[in-house]
């Protein structure tokens, strides 16, 4: 009796589930494109550019120095796996031209942000004697309206169902760093003092020319680039010539080498931070490209003592 009774109990469960099975709905793909983007500021663009019809991801971990940044093999699926490839440019992600040679993807549209955007010298050469350009390009308001615009071209390319959509949210974002070049442009044009002391690696050339401050970095174009001890001490010299008050570091990096010429010149130390990348903090507070140049032109306003 227990063995007809197990055996009806068994057969009500396979018809249930059968039941189940055939009444419930399979989850439905997601129709969002699939963007990949290297670095904070382009990753930045893309969200706003692309707003809720696309997922947005950014290859560079938070909080990650982007320099030294070598994508994993995770890394080159999830790029394979994506519908648009935002990169910033051959001088800012050198492995990324390489690595696009062995994606299989032929729907995949690659973005290379810099394009026509007029890059400044580095003066320096490659190991294949190539010149160098500075890869800091955001850093020009007018530049990064320009990849925004290189970012508009290849949403319109994968998914031109929704063109006028993105060129609506490429206006606003445009019409958005425009309102901060003027305040950039504004303010910098009261201060008394025109000298940016930068304790970190030379990362706002673009800026510097832009907006006619007098630059000056004790480190070259990569993190890693130590200074040497006549680095140092021209980088003291220049300071005490010109009454510098203010020493800038930058983001991520360890503040030591910004601290060392504070410490020689009784000078303060604050933040420039040229947005590489973000922390998991800021990501979830929802941190933007703006917002953080926003924070740069009130410690820029201070340290040029700036109306």
């Amino acid at each position: 009796m227990k063995k007809i009774i197990l055996i009806l109990v068994t057969l009500y469960v396979i018809i249930v589930a059968g039941f189940l099975l055939k009444t419930t709905k399979k989850p439905q793909k997601s129709t969002k494109i699939i963007i990949v983007t290297t670095i904070f500021p382009v990753y930045d663009v893309a969200r706003n550019i692309a707003g809720d019809e696309a997922h947005v991801i950014m290859l560079l971990p938070p909080g990650v120095e982007p320099h030294t940044f070598e994508p994993k093999p995770q890394d080159i699926a999830t790029i394979s796996n994506a519908d648009l490839f935002i990169y910033t440019g051959k001088n800012m992600e050198p492995w990324a031209e390489k690595i696009l040679k062995g994606i299989k993807n032929t729907r995949l549209i690659i973005v290379d942000s810099s394009q026509n955007i007029p890059l400044i010298s580095a003066n320096q050469r490659d190991n294949k004697n190539e010149e160098k350009y500075d890869p800091h390009i955001w850093l020009d308001f007018q530049n990064i309206k320009i990849m925004a615009n290189n970012v508009l071209q290849g949403l319109k390319k994968i998914d031109p169902s929704h063109a006028d959509l993105y060129k609506k949210n490429a206006q606003e974002y445009s019409d958005k760093l425009s309102s901060l070049d003027n305040k950039f442009k504004k303010t910098l044009a009261t201060c008394k003092k025109k000298e940016v002391v930068y304790g970190g690696h030379y990362a706002f050339g673009y800026m510097a020319k832009r907006y006619g401050i007098v630059y000056k970095a004790v480190q070259g174009f990569l993190p890693e680039s130590e200074p040497s001890m006549k680095d140092l001490s021209d980088m003291i010299a220049f300071i005490k010539k010109n009454n510098v008050d203010y020493v800038y570091y930058e983001e991520l990096s360890s503040p030591k080498i910004a601290q060392t010429i504070a410490n020689e010149t009784h000078t303060q130390l604050l933040l420039l931070n040229a947005a590489h990348s973000i922390s998991k903090k800021d990501i979830e507070n929802g941190t933007s490209f703006i917002s953080i140049m926003e924070r740069n032109l009130l410690n820029l306003k201070r340290g040029l003592e700036c109306i």
